[in-house]
């Protein structure tokens, strides 16, 4: 009898030790942030940050571009969307935008290209066909290759609201799907131009200035650097819960630590 004893006994034991190992894993909380490829870096550096100090909470950050972003929050499929373009007003209905600051779209070619600046009259007839030799810029005798953005992206919304009115951009451009992909294109193709995220730019393309203007941090955040969009968070209804929580840590001094290290000028 002792021995049966013991073994129902070894048996609860195992089950209280199961129990205390789960029960705490059921109460973590899970946030998913889904959206715009320029705005997910910082938005995966804010979510680490968070994440340290909030062990009851799990931030899930994915892209897909602005528009999915959008149509995530409204369709309440995200907790948080990201979007890196100016909203539209069918788009802003019962929705919360949360500004996280302001971010240049760079210019970039190649560092063999001898080009520096060009006039946003020169980059529409770039990325429209009707330039399509750097010579006729003052550069080399050389075919331009545009590189631009997929449909849906914020970056590439934002860059034909600037620059294209109206005009489409040429239809033989090749099509890349993130700041990323065509800072990389750029970079091994003297021939080639692309717009990118002022926050992702380094050495390895240069950014040109436009209408003598080069980006920067000062620029972009006085407005002398016209090439400029927001960078946003977006919230189906009022922000309530976890989500409010987070959201008021991201506009405190060390969430707008992050966003400052990330190039992004953040709005007061």
């Amino acid at each position: 009898m002792k021995s049966k004893y013991k073994w129902i006994i070894g048996i609860i034991i195992v089950i209280i030790i199961a129990l205390l190992l789960v029960i705490p894993g059921m109460n973590v909380q899970r946030m998913d942030i889904v959206g715009s490829t320029s705005v997910q870096p910082l938005a995966e550096e804010l979510a680490d940050a968070y994440d340290t100090n909030h062990s009851d909470i799990k931030i899930s950050v994915q892209g897909g571009g602005s528009g999915m972003g959008i149509r995530s929050t409204h369709q309440g499929i995200a907790d948080i969307g990201m979007s890196s373009k100016e909203l539209d007003s069918s788009d802003k209905q019962n929705i919360t935008e949360v500004e996280l600051g302001k971010e240049g779209i760079v210019i970039g070619v190649n560092n063999g290209n001898n080009i520096s600046d060009l006039s946003s009259s020169q980059i529409k007839g770039i990325f429209n066909g009707n330039i399509t030799n750097w010579k006729e810029v003052g550069g080399p005798d050389q075919e331009i290759h545009v590189i631009t953005r997929e449909e849906g992206s914020g970056t590439r919304d934002a860059f034909t609201s600037l620059i294209m009115d109206k005009s489409d951009i040429m239809s033989s451009a090749i099509v890349q799907s993130s700041t990323e992909s065509v800072k990389q294109a750029v970079s091994t193709d003297p021939g080639a131009i692309g717009y990118m995220s002022f926050a992702h730019m380094s050495n390895d393309v240069k950014s040109l200035s436009v209408d003598g203007v080069q980006p920067s941090e000062e620029t972009i955040s006085n407005g002398d650097y016209e090439l400029q969009r927001p960078f946003l968070f977006l919230i189906k209804g009022k922000p309530t819960g976890e989500v409010n929580k987070f959201l008021e840590w991201v506009k405190s001094p060390e969430g707008t630590k992050i966003i400052e290290e990330n190039k992004i000028i953040p709005v007061s």
